[in-house]
């Protein structure tokens, strides 16, 4: 029975839930049966004692790895953080009812797409907190709330780079509160709905007013910490949200919305339908990905594909260089032009307003040049697509980084007003359609859903286009293609599955990347003069950590009017600096540094992008060029971006050393930078970049045992039978259909003779249907045939010898089938075996000898270091960081992060293997992959560990040699780069440790 409902309950009702753009009404026919609480939600304060507070505590613990755990050593820290969300949960199910949102749109600030953007960052923050407490911007205090990256002198300079922290430092001085205050949580998310719809810097002091009345300098903090969406509490969105529900990870995975996670899934006893695990129209899902792999060959890859007999077919498609988007239409006869549209980006964020809500917007960059885009009978589809950027001039794609700008001139211009010979302008490349007319086509293959969307779209020259697709059977089409995109500098390839389903939220084989091997850094090492700084944060914290570097003036530039010192900001660089790198830096530019004023900008000697007004990448310090270093820096490449002065910018730089022999006037200008792409283009068009091997490796003459031709079941000569005689087959009947392979040798006649001598009957008679158990461990033509009859399950021979050896209590037992033993199964029998072993496959229900031992946890350390979808996310989002000049690679976890690492001993004797294996810590604590001698992985860094010097010197020549026919060479270096990394937590330039 249902508890009634207290008028507190029913006020917070009305007060958080009239300002998320639905009346009551609206709400009560969309959510019918949405949990109502019974009692006024949690005190606001419950968040961070209860939750917040303790998952940090929990997050500074040692990792303890996922052993087993043994009496009197307690719950893991995992374990531990599972509890303080379940407690939580449990204490908000009990207390206050059914309906999660208000709390969990709080712990997951950065989920929370139902709230309109807030509009401040830290300064915005630091100006209204100045203004709030009345105190001088010139005071320590204000200074540091102003200028939170920079150290002060006071004891809120060790909060450094940690805004939250110092305004705990500023606001315990001063508080309206020395307790917690009584503000419940959805009191708070009232006040947080009125900020994020206030429009000006009065409306939102206002607001901060009343919750500095009402809270206390802790409650401040983490409200801060909210509103920046910076929890970072040590428990990511998936684990809270399955705690919460079974499906809640799954539900928000396919419409990004808490609100409905909540809303839907209050009872956990309650399952999700498949019909609703879908997408859904206007409704923001997670797509399909692909995957990257970099097998040994293209034949590999295509065979990851799964082509079958009957359809061998593959699919080839050029990857574009652009924002994955996906385009929700529905006919509405009330909306300007009779449709409506919405777009959303892979992170879910809303573009609608960029690209046009209609057919009649006449500030959309895109939708008003629609109106012939769908198909007569089409009432409303989900497209999935690249957004890119088309050069109309010279009729080509051009890379990633100015989307958004080309979009935003694309609104300024009229209906009529078009020029379609030149300028940039967005293009929708549609590849998928996951909707069409109130049908979901996820279940459909990919070659169903291309059917459905070339009848259902007409394209628009230019301005939505249906991506271009080539068929192919062999492996033999994928090089010429790709040697097509290297020469149009294109991204690469997709190859894909036709007979695939679409996955939500999910990155698997039936789609694949494709890229060129291009070198992992650009050709040439580039000398830059520095022109400003930035303060760091975290552990560099009150020190410039990074650094703007600029392109000097050319000669053209300095007779039209410029200072020769003037510079054009080029790119920021913070890794590959020692602390050494650091002090030289200070040594030679002490007292020469400037504090930006961006009122007054150092126009005369650097421009930014944006000019005065935007000032994009302003540096907190800046400093004359003639006064100014010189450094020598690394990158992978040189491409487009908006953030710096001519519109382009260094892909992933690092420092490489000081030029102390340059002065400023030597620095690169921007001819040479242009001469120098030039020809850097030029050369890649000559180079052969193939994922493929070229240099062939000498085949191994291997012995083989003489067999006649004809008498391949004929028995092995006779040795002892290892099968023990025992009863546990008893009452079974098996049909050998073939002999077992390494490492349980066996011939058909040896394997009969043991089912036998264990109680076990044998027939020569093999059928589909039958109570038989079918023993194989290769695809005979018999084999082929009774799984090609239909449901029927393989035996490995492999589960014999399992059954037979002793178990904890000395005596063979019948064991239940594990993934091991199944050579082929039905979904049932291989669901089943499945659960028999853990994620790493060993059995349940059995011992395992040393040698199985050591094979599983070596598939442990392949499967930690092979691409996972998680891998390939945080691969990818850390590049995002570098390309946004926020880089975590000066932290130890990260600074391998992009590194293959092959470790090479010219001993083998205990002290160096130790070396050896110290250093491979190392590399897989800061993120690195090591890679054995014998494993067909391309590798960044070789590192040669030794104490004898020529003998080093030997063995970096042989390797020097082997690598010589190579696509990619790899660094050569000796084992102190490693320990110096380690030792400086960034990643140094090899050269110094060149071998």
């Amino acid at each position: 029975m249902a508890q009634p409902r207290d008028p507190d309950a029913i006020r917070e009702d009305e007060m958080q839930y009239g300002a998320v753009g639905m009346t009551r009404e609206e709400m009560d026919e969309k959510y019918p049966n949405r949990p109502r609480n019974h009692s006024k939600t949690l005190p606001f304060h419950d968040l961070f004692t209860r939750l917040f507070n303790p998952l940090n505590e929990n997050k500074k613990q040692p990792a303890r790895g996922k052993l087993p755990r043994r009496a009197g050593h307690g719950p893991s820290p995992q374990e531990q953080r599972r509890r303080v969300i379940e407690a939580f949960i449990a204490r908000w199910r009990k207390n206050v009812g059914d309906d999660f949102y208000p709390a969990l749109r709080l712990i997951l600030p950065d989920k929370d797409r139902d709230r309109g953007v807030y509009g401040l960052k830290e300064n915005a923050i630091g100006k209204l907190l100045v203004k709030l407490t009345k105190i001088d911007k010139n005071s320590d205090d204000g200074y540091g709330l102003l200028h939170w990256k920079i150290p002060g002198q006071t004891a809120a300079s060790r909060l450094a780079g940690d805004f939250a922290g110092r305004c705990y430092e500023v606001l315990s001085k001063r508080p309206m509160r020395t307790t917690v205050g009584n503000m419940t949580i959805a009191q708070v998310n009232a006040q947080l709905d009125k900020l994020a719809a206030a429009s000006g810097e009065a409306e939102s002091l206002a607001i901060f007013e009343t919750l500095y009345a009402r809270m206390n300098a802790d409650e401040m903090m983490w409200l801060i910490r909210i509103i920046l969406k910076q929890l970072k509490v040590g428990a990511s969105e998936k684990t809270i949200l399955h705690l919460w529900h079974p499906d809640g990870e799954t539900l928000f995975s396919v419409s990004s919305s808490l609100q409905r996670v909540c809303w839907e899934l209050y009872d956990p006893r309650v399952r999700l339908e498949r019909e609703e695990a879908g997408v859904g129209l206007m409704q923001c899902f997670q797509p399909q990905l692909a995957q990257f792999q970099m097998p040994t060959s293209f034949q590999k890859m295509v065979e990851l594909l799964r082509p079958t007999n009957d359809d061998a077919e593959f699919w080839i498609e050029e990857k574009l260089d652009g924002e994955r988007m996906q385009m929700h239409v529905v006919q509405d006869a009330s909306h300007p032009g009779g449709w409506r549209f919405r777009f959303w980006s892979r992170k879910a964020k809303d573009y609608t307003y960029l690209y046009g809500d209609g057919l009649l917007d006449d500030g959309s960059s895109l939708t008003r040049h629609l109106t012939q885009a769908l198909a007569p009978g089409v009432r409303n589809l989900i497209l999935d697509g690249e957004m890119i950027t088309w050069d109309m001039g010279l009729d080509k794609m051009v890379p990633f980084g100015t989307l958004k700008s080309a979009a935003i001139s694309e609104q300024k211009k009229r209906m009529g007003d078009d020029d379609d010979s030149a300028g940039h302008r967005p293009l929708f490349r549609v590849f998928d359609m996951l909707y069409l007319n109130d049908k979901q086509l996820t279940q459909y293959t990919l070659r169903d859903r291309r059917r459905a969307l070339e009848k259902a779209i007409r394209p628009v020259h230019r301005r939505l286009e249906i991506h271009q697709l080539t068929r192919a059977t062999t492996a033999d089409a994928i090089e010429p293609l790709l040697r097509e995109v290297v020469a149009n500098a294109s991204e690469g390839l997709v190859l894909k599955n036709p007979r695939s389903m679409y996955r939500l939220n999910s990155r698997n084989d039936d789609w694949l990347k494709v890229k060129p091997e291009y070198m992992s850094e650009f050709g040439e090492s580039l000398d830059c003069v520095v022109i400003g700084g930035y303060y760091g944060s975290g552990r560099r914290g009150g020190m410039l950590s990074s650094f703007l570097c600029g392109l000097r003036v050319t000669a053209n530039h300095v007779q039209a009017g410029a200072n020769p010192e003037k510079c054009f900001s080029f790119f920021r660089v913070g890794g590959g600096f020692s602390t050494d790198d650091y002090a030289e830096i200070r040594h030679h530019t002490e007292g020469k540094w400037r504090t930006w004023n961006a009122s007054k900008p150092p126009s005369e000697f650097i421009e930014l992008a944006g000019g005065e007004r935007r000032q994009i990448e302003r540096p907190d310090m800046w400093i004359r060029p003639r006064d100014s270093v010189v450094v020598s820096v690394k990158a992978a490449s040189i491409g487009p971006s908006d953030n710096f002065a001519r519109g382009i910018t260094l892909r992933f730089p690092r420092f490489r050393k000081l030029r102390l022999d340059r002065s400023w006037d030597s620095a690169l200008t921007l001819e040479e930078l242009e001469n120098l792409q030039r020809k850097v283009d030029e050369e890649s068009l000559t180079k052969a970049m193939t994922v493929e091997d070229t240099k062939r490796r000498k085949p191994k003459r291997v012995k083989r045992e003489l067999v006649i031709a004809g008498d391949e079941d004929a028995p092995l000569p006779a040795e002892p039978l290892q099968g023990r005689r025992t009863g546990i087959f008893e009452g079974l009947e098996f049909s050998v259909l073939s002999e077992s392979p390494r490492p349980y040798k066996k011939s058909k006649a040896q394997l009969e003779a043991i089912i036998k001598e264990n109680g076990g009957s044998i027939s020569q008679r093999a059928t589909a249907l039958s109570q038989t158990v079918l023993l194989a461990d290769k695809k005979t033509v018999k084999v082929a045939s009774l799984i090609k009859a239909g449901a029927v399950d393989i035996i490995r021979p492999i589960w014999i010898q399992d059954c037979l050896e002793p178990g904890d209590g000395g005596a063979a037992v019948l064991l239940p089938f594990e993934e091991r033993h199944l050579l082929h199964a039905t979904e049932e029998t291989r669901t089943a075996a499945a659960r028999n072993t853990d994620q790493f496959g060993d059995g349940f229900a059995r011992s395992v000898s040393v040698e199985e031992l050591k094979r599983t946890t070596d598939a442990m350390t392949a499967k930690r270091e092979s691409s996972t979808d998680a891998d390939t996310a945080v691969a990818a989002f850390l590049a995002e960081l570098d390309e946004r000049a926020k880089g975590v690679s000066y932290m130890r976890a990260f600074m391998f992060a992009r590194c293959v690492v092959r470790l090479l001993a010219v001993d083998e004797d205990c002290v160096t293997r130790r070396a050896v294996d110290k250093l491979a810590l190392y590399v897989r604590y800061a993120g690195g992959r090591c890679v054995g001698e014998d494993e067909e992985v391309v590798a960044t860094h070789v590192v040669i560990v030794g104490e004898d010097a020529e003998r080093v010197r030997r063995l970096a020549d042989e390797v020097r040699g082997r690598m010589a026919g190579g696509r990619r060479l790899a660094r050569l270096v000796n084992g102190s780069w490693v320990e110096d990394c380690w030792g400086e937590r960034t990643l140094l330039d090899e050269e110094r440790y060149a071998v």
